[in-house]
């Protein structure tokens, strides 16, 4: 007992973490916003930005690492060849399967889409040619408002996690932190119908973050065998029910997710790379690329379906897939300049678009804290007022007669594209209503069109301009599934060809042109992305002659926005509370060693190698550690070390602890087990399942509480070790480039402790003190319990 008693952390250590927890929950009114809105604790009560209403849940980290334990290694042993080749088979069939039916389902979204919004513009154009316009106002806005109650309905009741776009917390699920609850069947189902609702009622937001997410939760709910709550499991699928496989199941999803959002093979997967996933190998590669190959198969082969006229308003667009290859490109080394000149202000414009997004999504999550109701008159009144403006701002435009050398139609009627007549007579056409009497993608192609010089008056590009960025400010953030794509290059694209308006015969660059330019900058200024930016525009335009401005304009783009603040995720990940490991450690984290870390948590919980149930329970309630050090005692000494050393046999986890515990295999007697006992009763597959009764559920008798548990054959054999003297910056890289989720620190001497993925975190994130990094190890002691490890 008097060994026991070490092991258990001192109980003035609750007492400060209840202080801890009681100043994190204070009134969320209180917070200026000045202050982080969310501090990191145990547990997500606060509503961060759009997803409303979230249930409290944990946070914890995941477990990447293979766990090399004696049933891991027996059944890797057992492995037939033919097992091997199944494995192999079935993970490329998830695969197949993730981009078939994130392809399937992108192609109904469209559909609905431009169904939906493209008869309500229609009849809205009809009811205002012929006068009749209170009629038009009272059915696009009440369109708009039913659209919206039945997408923020959803998510307020049904999914709160399906609000927002979902990258965020994607890209911090695989830096290695669980995200509860955001790649559920429910949150599924609201992100398809919730995106359809809000996209058709004219919001200004895109489908191209939703499609991210939706595509990450076909990837884990395929990868976990299907969903509990809807009695939908496949046991065939257990062989991945660990957090590796469903790692590399998100990461396929989410780059199936951008391909079918823009119809960028190359793209989805250089987003992944660059953007979401923190790991990355060759192996992985592979299958993004094959998953986002089946997207663009599936995606070509609907819309040639649709392109007889089968699928009513739906046909060529939809997919925002703005064909620029019959332009010829030509610039002289002048043009530099103004292509410079989108790069600096689209640096400018994205730094200040993300600074104002941070405010107004501080205070959006204020009116959140005060239920449900006022998520949805949030909601509500963002889509009262665009509709508003969408309907009358088009008035004020003047009618502009149409160019009798155009190829096209002009101006339109009972169709989409260019060249609204809206309000004019004939042979006229109102470049706003052109812009705003559209559905967002539509839009786009409108004001990317090429070889149209007097198409758009600079007023009008303007006033589009100005109408977008306090549109995409306000709407981000409401009750409502929403991505910020086409929002930034709606506002980019406006900027773009506006310059290009004013450069006018000085450049041989086309206005279309510019205005992508424009998009790109913008894009890059916001989200700080490069490559696959680069890539995804040159796969939407079909002209690779863009590339060396493109390159240019994005790297001047990021370059600027970087000197201001940090991208519109990273932000959005800080204002979540949501930690994230970043791969680049703070230099001064070099003057602070892994050991000095591990000296100011508690005092590392040992479990010997045939431990007593009543101690393992007792550690399990006392602690949130999740993983512990194995130890034997008294074994054998090797050759030139001294007697009675103890052995470190390993780390057992808190999970395979509960599951141990579950099945209760206990030994009446201290001793070792045999290899075919553990199989008996164990395999790899039970240790890696999360369900079951928790700890505070189990009912152990006082005779089990007295017998013993053999943990060798649950012990990882083969842990990640470091020195002691190891600084913490090594360490950093070390878990970001390995994905670990512990890390033993064993001394020059004796045992010192072990660190883990979220005391870094804490650690990485008090930049504020950089200058004394001694206060870095009390603030990691004081924060010890702040989350799961």
């Amino acid at each position: 007992m008097e060994e026991t008693s070490k092991l258990i952390p001192e109980p003035t250590t609750a007492v400060a973490d209840l202080e801890v927890d009681e100043e994190d929950e204070q009134d969320p009114e209180s917070n200026s916003l000045h202050q982080r809105l969310l501090g990191r604790t145990p547990t997500l009560t606060t509503n961060h930005l759009a997803m409303v209403g979230a249930k409290v849940s944990h946070i914890e980290s995941l477990d990447y690492e293979i766990n090399e334990n004696d049933l891991f290694k027996h059944d890797w042993r057992s492995r037939s060849s033919v097992q091997v080749l199944q494995y192999v088979f079935l993970k490329w069939t998830l695969v197949f399967l993730v981009g078939l039916l994130t392809g399937v389902i992108a192609s109904l979204i469209n559909l609905a889409i431009e169904n939906i919004a493209g008869f309500k513009m229609l009849l809205v154009g009809r009811l205002v040619n012929e006068k009749r316009y209170l009629t038009g106002f009272a059915y696009f806005t009440g369109a708009n408002f039913a659209l919206t109650i039945v997408s923020a309905t959803l998510c307020v009741v049904f999914a709160p996690t399906a609000a927002g776009p979902g990258i965020p917390e994607i890209k911090a699920y695989l830096n290695g932190v669980d995200t509860p609850n955001m790649f559920g069947a429910s949150t599924l189902i609201v992100k398809i119908i919730g995106s359809i609702g809000a996209v058709s009622a004219g919001l200004d937001l895109g489908k191209e973050g939703p499609l991210v997410h939706i595509g990450a939760c076909l990837a884990s709910l395929l990868g976990q065998g299907g969903s509990d709550n809807y009695f939908l499991k496949w046991r065939w699928l257990q062989y991945f029910q660990n957090d590796r496989d469903r790692r590399d199941l998100i990461t396929c999803g989410a780059s199936s997710g951008v391909c079918a959002a823009f119809r960028a093979p190359i793209g989805g997967v250089l987003f992944a790379l660059e953007e979401i996933a923190s790991w990355w190998r060759s192996a992985l590669l592979w299958r993004t690329f094959f998953s986002t190959a089946i997207v663009v198969v599936v995606l070509r082969g609907f819309m040639e379906y649709c392109n007889s006229g089968k699928c009513g308003l739906f046909g060529k667009g939809g997919l925002i897939l703005f064909d620029v290859s019959s332009v010829s490109v030509t610039y002289h080394a002048n043009d530099f300049l103004p292509v410079a000149l989108i790069g600096i202000i689209g640096g400018v414009l994205g730094s200040l678009y993300n600074h104002f997004l941070h405010k107004i999504l501080r205070f959006y999550s204020l009116i959140n804290e005060k239920g449900r109701m006022a998520k949805l008159l949030l909601s509500l009144g963002v889509s009262l007022f665009t509709s508003i403006c969408l309907y009358l701002l088009p008035f004020v435009a003047p009618c502009t007669p149409c160019d009798p050398t155009l190829d096209v139609a002009c101006p339109t009627v009972g169709q989409s594209g260019n060249f609204k007549q809206f309000n004019c007579p004939n042979g006229y056409y109102n470049d706003l209503a052109s812009l705003l009497h559209a559905t967002n993608d539509d839009a786009v192609r409108n004001i990317f069109s090429t070889s149209t010089p007097t198409e758009f008056r600079p007023i009008s590009l303007l006033i589009f301009f100005a109408l977008y960025c306090i549109l995409g400010l306000f709407t981000f953030g409401i009750a409502v599934p929403s991505g910020l794509f086409l929002p930034i290059i709606l506002m980019g694209s406006a900027y773009g060809r506006l310059l290009g308006l004013v450069m006018g015969s000085y450049t041989y660059i086309d206005q279309g042109l510019y205005a992508v330019l424009g998009a790109a900058a913008l894009m890059s200024g916001s989200m700080r992305m490069t490559v696959s930016l680069c890539v995804i525009f040159l796969e939407l335009t079909n002209n690779l002659h863009l590339l060396p401005i493109m390159m240019f304009v994005l790297l001047i783009a990021k370059t600027v926005g970087d000197a201001f603040n940090p991208s519109i995720y990273e932000i959005i990940l800080e204002l979540k509370g949501l930690p994230f490991l970043e791969a680049n450690p703070e230099p001064w984290m070099r003057n602070l060693t892994v050991g000095e870390l591990a000296a100011a948590k508690p005092s590392v919980v040992n479990l010997r190698g045939i431990e007593k149930v009543s101690h393992v329970v007792e550690v399990l309630k006392s602690t949130k550690h999740n993983g512990f050090p194995v130890v034997d005692q008294g074994v054998a000494s090797p050759i030139g070390m001294p007697e009675g050393a103890v052995e470190l046999h390993g780390l057992v986890l808190r999970s395979h602890l509960i599951a141990v515990l579950r099945k209760k295999w206990f030994l009446k007697e201290r001793r070792r087990t045999e290899e075919w006992e553990v199989r008996e009763k164990f395999t790899s597959v039970d240790l890696a399942r999360k369900k079951g009764p928790k700890l505070e559920e189990m009912v152990l008798t006082e005779d089990e509480m007295d017998m013993y548990i053999d943990l060798h054959p649950f012990t990882n054999t083969t842990p990640y070790t470091v020195v002691e003297t190891m600084s913490v910056a090594k360490a950093v890289v070390l878990f970001r480039q390995v994905a670990l989720r512990h890390l033993l620190i064993i001394p020059k001497y004796q045992g010192a402790g072990f660190t883990d993925h979220m005391c870094l975190y804490q650690v990485q994130d008090q930049k504020s003190v950089a200058d004394h990094p001694s206060s870095q190890i009390a603030y990691c002691s004081k924060k010890k319990d702040a989350v799961q490890h």
